[in-house]
């Protein structure tokens, strides 16, 4: 059975957002006493937050598929409808958020450290809050958005601030073990450790913690064995421990060209260069490996790395092992750029940025138009009330929509698209849109909310119509 998981592919859906109500409020001897409609309620987020607690993205392996509560619609008597509830996803610290095709999004590291990985829907406005100076008594009320649905892959990278490294069966868990509280599986056979291991040390005044993660093998860099499964949890390490065996009996093995195996798969891999490196010598214990680790040391001094000699077997130099390793630990961490606060960066907008582009698909035969604006608006339409287009006509021209397809060269009767290939409102494109209102007559003003007419002003509309010499020919010309 899995119990340990350190990349999963999430699918996150957000929620949606309420629609607005259209109402109009009515009451005894005030039948129609105009707009009431609420707002609709926001749809909940999917939120990542980092919790120390949790050491492994197992949960999400057995249900990647996440989603946030919708949003209530609006209700009449002004009722908002209720906000959808915000998912909060734990994960590791460490963990770092990509999209579909490896870009990084988020890289979470430190505890509380939150990530936003899916935004809910707006909530659609009721017809209350659209209603206005020229639009008394709206009927309709905008729809609620969806919510931001998406995939997204979660990679954990160990936190730690020691790698142990080394072909399999060195001895790195076996040293874990002994260097701090850490009970990793230890055996004699090759790939014992499938999953990294991580112990807490605690050398003088500085507390540090060194991770025992899978063993390498020729081609790692390139995904073989155990591979990127490995050097993925080093690279937030400070200092590389190279764990080498000195009494292997592999005959086709050395320590030296073990240790030249694994830098060649760190260069491959790549950003790791910095890293301070030490050699431990394991398994001095044994009388073979005293006598090769005396012949090596010398060629290894003259590389320039500091080599330590080591048994977790017979306790032999993890003293001084561990010692050295807190001074690099502690050299790294004050070289390190203290955090700063977090700041609120304003990237103001170009002067003649218009928020939306106009572009012609000649494939399709269609003016494209893009901008966050004209495709929240559209998503927001109920295309089923005359009305509503009409204020969705109104809005668009008041952006310079029309003036901008002018200017790219559209003409009355063109293919004009709102949105992505993939989720487009496509339309005939007629310049006359100035304003809406003048399909629709004086839209948004309902004569049911006015003063009725007198009874001989009525009759005498009524004679006037029937008098009307255009509507006796309009009636009766048979073409």
């Amino acid at each position: 059975m899995t119990t340990f998981v350190d990349r999963v592919e999430l699918h996150v859906a957000a929620g949606n957002g309420g629609h607005g109500c259209a109402s109009v409020h009515r009451e005894k001897f005030k039948p129609l006493g105009g707009p009431d409609g609420g707002n609709g309620g926001r749809g909940g987020d999917v939120i990542l937050v980092v919790d120390q607690a949790v050491t492994t993205l197992l949960e999400y392996h057995h249900s990647p598929h996440r989603k946030a509560t919708n949003g209530q619609p609006g209700a009449g008597d002004n009722r908002s409808g209720k906000d959808g509830q915000d998912l909060v996803l734990n994960v590791p610290d460490g963990t770092v958020v990509l999209d579909k095709d490896g870009n990084v999004l988020a890289d979470l590291v430190g505890q509380g450290t939150t990530f936003v990985a899916g935004q809910g829907g707006r909530g659609g406005l009721g017809n209350a809050a659209l209603s206005s100076a020229r639009r008394k008594a709206p009927g309709f009320a905008l729809l609620g958005e969806p919510g931001e649905a998406r995939d997204i892959v979660l990679e954990l990278k160990t936190v730690a601030d020691v790698a142990l490294v080394g072909y399999p069966s060195a001895g790195k868990s076996s040293l874990i073990s002994v260097l701090s509280a850490a009970k990793p599986k230890i055996a004699d056979y090759p790939f014992t450790t499938l999953v990294p291991n991580l112990g807490v040390v605690t050398a003088g005044s500085t507390v540090y913690t060194i991770a025992d993660v899978p063993g390498l093998i020729p081609g790692a860099s390139q995904g073989r064995g155990l591979g990127l499964e490995f050097l993925r949890h080093v690279e937030r390490c400070s200092v590389l421990v190279h764990v080498l065996d000195t009494a292997t009996l592999e005959s086709d093995r050395d320590p030296v060209t073990d240790l030249d195996i694994i830098e060649e798969e760190l260069r491959q891999y790549g950003g790791l260069e910095d890293r301070p490196r030490i050699v431990v010598l394991n398994k001095v214990d044994i009388p073979d490996g005293q006598d090769l680790a005396d012949m090596i040391r010398p060629d290894l001094e003259e590389r320039g790395y500091q080599v330590f000699e080591a048994s977790a077997v017979a306790r032999l130099g993890l003293k001084e092992l561990s010692f050295a390793l807190a001074g690099i630990v502690a050299e790294a961490r004050a070289a390190k750029p203290k955090e700063e606060a977090t700041r609120i960066v304003i990237r103001p907008k170009a002067v003649d940025d218009a928020g939306f582009t106009v572009i012609y698909d000649e494939a399709e035969d269609v003016y494209r138009v893009r901008g966050e604006k004209p495709e929240r608006w559209v998503r927001q339409t109920d295309f089923n009330n005359d009305e509503a287009v009409g204020y969705l006509a109104d809005r668009l021209n008041r952006l310079g929509v029309e003036d901008r397809l002018m200017k790219a060269g559209a003409r009355a009767g063109d293919g004009v698209a709102i949105g992505s290939e993939e989720n487009a409102v496509v339309f005939d494109w007629e310049p006359s849109m100035m304003a809406g209102a003048e399909m629709l007559g004086r839209r948004g003003e309902d004569h049911r909310l006015e003063a009725p007419r007198p009874a001989a002003q009525r009759r005498r509309d009524r004679d006037a119509e029937r008098d009307d010499p255009q509507r006796e020919f309009d009636e009766f010309d048979p073409f």
